[in-house]
């Protein structure tokens, strides 16, 4: 087979949403062979809620994932506010965010309960690309034509002249090349659920539309989701050098007292109260997040990562699912830029040629990305100062009103930013 004749073998470590993401946008290209490698044995519905911007959904509206856009998968606020801030004692709306840009209404914010936009992704993952039980071990070199082989915990293998790294905050991917960028907790600790909303039906003023309590030192969100469910999640400030935190062993997704959830809210609203009263039970997450990577160029120039494996930001303004969509999505192109179905390949599939692919999925990428860790670094450090200190009602609202604006974030052009990425002059190798 001639290298104008090869198929690029791309290799995905991890099924979540920027690992489905890129999948899909690369797998109706019949020279591109891409496959997923998931360590689960099944894709089982895990987490609570997960928001997706305009910079996410105008590109899953893009690669063909129409379903994820439909108010039957995700709820948007009917008022067009992407988000409305509440007192946490008053219950009286502070501010809220809007839209900025042209943006259309099937793009506004949308808030899913997690498995669904995975399930609604899986169904556009065409079959046998999908490869579960697969626990990442290694990466190493095949030495009779130098692809990259990837080692599996059950002894098998896979080939691949890419390798894309989308296997969460923890990267297994990332730490075999940097073991140093290990995620830390932040001091910050969630508790969510989501639970059938007929829990709340006795309670006349509960929210009918996305909305973020803000308190001196803990926040409470609350919004509808399709379905008839009903999302909750608290989140509580404390000392990240406190080594013997009640919660700092905590799981992903760990059980935590409900009853003890409710004693930290007990000076709030009394519809923030009856809200807690009524849920049934929560899952607790300390908050992780690492320093933004020095590159994203691994193994020779082969390896890259995508999602939190990429940026491990901890939580960025509810934003990373779009990050991940985004990274998937600039990922392909760089790919489809290079390895083109049509008018010949602008290098060839080797070490360098493949760099330059990774290469110019960075460029699109990470300058962006190390942005928003950077500011979502100066949020945890604000946070924790802010437990040292004990803030005035007056001192709360104003923050509430003067929140920095990150439509930057949320209405990031992903577009845009690969087109700019695209060098003016290459040494094209047509092959």
């Amino acid at each position: 087979m001639s290298d104008a004749t090869k198929r690029i073998r791309i290799a995905i470590v991890g099924a979540g949403i920027a690992g489905l993401t890129a999948a899909i946008a690369l797998q109706e290209e019949p020279h591109i062979d891409v496959q997923i490698y998931e360590r689960a044995s099944e894709l089982r519905e895990v987490g609570a809620t997960i928001a997706l911007g305009p910079n996410g959904l105008k590109i899953l509206d893009k690669i063909g994932v129409s379903k994820a856009l439909k108010d039957t998968v995700g709820f948007r606020n009917r008022t067009g506010r992407s988000m409305i801030y509440r007192h946490y004692q008053t219950d009286e709306v502070v501010s809220f965010d809007v839209h900025h840009g042209p943006v259309e209404s099937k793009h506004h914010c949308a808030r899913f309960f997690r498995p669904h936009l995975q399930k609604v992704l899986l169904e556009h993952v065409r079959p046998g690309r999908l490869h579960l039980h697969k626990s990442f071990k290694s990466i190493r070199r095949e030495p009779s034509d130098q692809s990259l082989v990837i080692d599996f915990l059950d002894g098998s293998t896979a080939q691949a002249d890419i390798i894309l790294g989308a296997d969460g905050i923890h990267s297994a991917v990332r730490r075999a090349y940097i073991p140093t960028s290990s995620a830390l907790w932040t001091g910050h600790v969630f508790f969510r659920t989501v639970v059938p909303r007929s829990h709340f039906d006795h309670i006349a003023d509960l929210p009918d539309e996305a909305v973020h309590y803000w308190g001196p030192d803990r926040t409470l969100f609350l919004s509808p989701l399709p379905k008839d469910l009903f999302a909750v999640v608290a989140a509580h400030q404390c000392d990240p050098n406190d080594p013997g935190h009640q919660y700092l062993a905590a799981g992903w997704d760990g059980d935590a007292d409900i009853a003890a959830l409710r004693v930290l809210y007990k000076d709030w609203s009394p519809l923030a109260r009856s809200i807690l009263d009524a849920t049934p039970r929560i899952k607790v997450y300390p908050n992780t997040a690492a320093k933004e990577l020095p590159t994203w160029i691994l193994g020779n120039g082969r390896v890259t990562l995508a999602g939190d494996a990429a940026h491990a930001h901890g939580g960025a303004f509810a934003a990373g699912g779009s990050l991940a969509i985004n990274d998937a999505w600039a990922f392909a192109q760089s790919v489809l830029y290079y390895f083109p179905r049509e008018g010949g390949w602008r290098v060839r599939p080797d070490d360098a040629g493949l760099t330059e692919v990774v290469s110019l999925y960075e460029r699109t990428r990470k300058p962006h990305t190390d942005k928003v860790q950077k500011t979502v670094q100066d949020r945890n450090q604000f946070l924790v100062d802010q437990i040292k200190m004990k803030q005035t009602d007056e001192e709360l609202r104003a923050q509430m009103k003067n929140r920095r604006d990150l439509t930057w974030i949320h209405e990031h052009d992903v577009e845009a930013a690969f087109a700019r990425a695209i060098p003016s002059k290459i040494s094209e190798a047509r092959l």
